[in-house]
């Protein structure tokens, strides 16, 4: 067995913070996840170890705690979906069994009242989430996020393919495709919702708002990638990682693999806070509070995976770094050469960008 890869302190700009009642809000995910009996008793004992309802609090540091703990049990419900269906489940190998089986969940997300799948755990668990969040948002954030729901299942039916293909997929198409098979773009519903308002379609849906919210995607899939490839790669079953992509799309060994993922990932994050910049300096008080929700998503993924049993596995002990880092390894305002996402770059003009991104880091 190879040893384990040694990760270093990241590029971390951004301050970390959690909600006051993040221990209380992490016992009630584990309770809610015993009473609709989400997985198996063993896999429930396992989750409800990796500070799942920690992860939420440190997403809405100062939201409302009922939507954290909403956050925080559909996190644990996604694991469900993910560990139990996509990865380690028998589905995860049949794509056309898996999509439908995810369609049926998706109907309940749109519809709870409908009499199908009664007795399914996750089905059952899900048209809670679904009723409790109805009751905190407005029924165009509970669209939006049926809506993200739906992206997400779509990227995890294409990554079964790829599964059952034993394939590693090219660069440009992986990385198109993590930004929705992570579940990160589930996340952004909650935080409009667990801080009360709603953005207007004009400001969420204008490209420089996208990019920000995609660039958030990708930073932190590219940090869960980084941070979880030790489990990943530790089983017995297909896995898909940034390193294992960049590896096989350039011809690098793992640890070249490693520092070009980081390179990547750090550019990226550069240009997120020169776009957070000239967003905030533009935007209404609403787009200011996304931005800095977004903001916290990605600091809460960094400060989680380092001190999560999820990804430090401490029986098989993974090489990660506690602490962070103040300089990032590739600061070019240049856009990274992946054509799906290099229209990013397009939203800060570049005498700014480079000035920014100095100016903030």
């Amino acid at each position: 067995m190879n040893p384990a890869l040694v990760v270093p302190p990241i590029y971390a700009p951004i301050p970390p913070a959690i909600h006051p009642e993040h221990a209380a809000i992490d016992a009630r995910t584990a309770a809610w996840a015993d009473s609709f009996e989400i997985g198996s008793k063993e896999w429930r004992s396992r989750l409800v170890t990796q500070d799942i309802g920690v992860f939420a609090a440190r997403i809405l540091p100062e939201g409302d705690e009922e939507v954290i703990s909403i956050l925080s049990d559909f996190v644990i419900w996604l694991f469900g979906v993910d560990d139990g269906y996509c990865e380690e489940g028998a589905l995860g190998s049949r794509p056309g069994e898996l999509a439908a089986a995810l369609q049926r969940l998706l109907r309940i997300a749109q519809n709870p009242e409908a009499a199908i799948l009664t007795d399914d755990p996750l089905a059952e668990s899900l048209r809670d989430l679904t009723l409790r969040l109805s009751r905190c948002a407005t029924p165009l954030q509970v669209g939006r996020w049926v809506d993200t729901l739906r992206e997400y299942f779509f990227a995890v039916v294409w990554e079964a393919e790829n599964r059952v293909a034993g394939r590693v997929p090219n660069l440009n198409d992986y990385t198109l495709m993590r930004l929705y098979d992570g579940a990160t773009s589930v996340v952004p519903p909650f935080l409009e919702i667990g801080h009360g308002y709603e953005l207007q379609p004009y400001e969420r849906d204008s490209k420089a708002v996208r990019a920000a919210g995609e660039l958030t995607s990708f930073i932190t899939t590219w940090d869960n990638d980084i941070y979880s490839h030790h489990k990943e790669s530790r089983g017995t079953h297909y896995y898909l990682t940034n390193i294992r992509v960049l590896q096989h799309e350039y011809g690098l060994t793992r640890d070249e693999a490693l520092t070009k993922a980081i390179a990547q990932r750090d550019r990226a994050m550069c240009l997120f806070m020169s776009l957070r910049a000239r967003l905030e300096d533009e935007g209404s008080p609403q787009v200011r509070q996304y931005l800095q929700s977004l903001a916290a998503f990605i600091r809460a993924t960094q400060d989680w995976s380092v001190s999560s049993l999820r990804y430090t596995t401490p029986d098989d002990p993974a090489a990660l770094s506690s602490t962070f880092t103040d300089t990032p390894t590739d600061d070019s305002p240049d856009p990274l050469d992946i054509p799906s996402i290099s229209w990013w770059w397009e939203q800060v003009p570049a005498p700014r960008t480079r000035t920014a991104a100095l100016r903030l880091v």
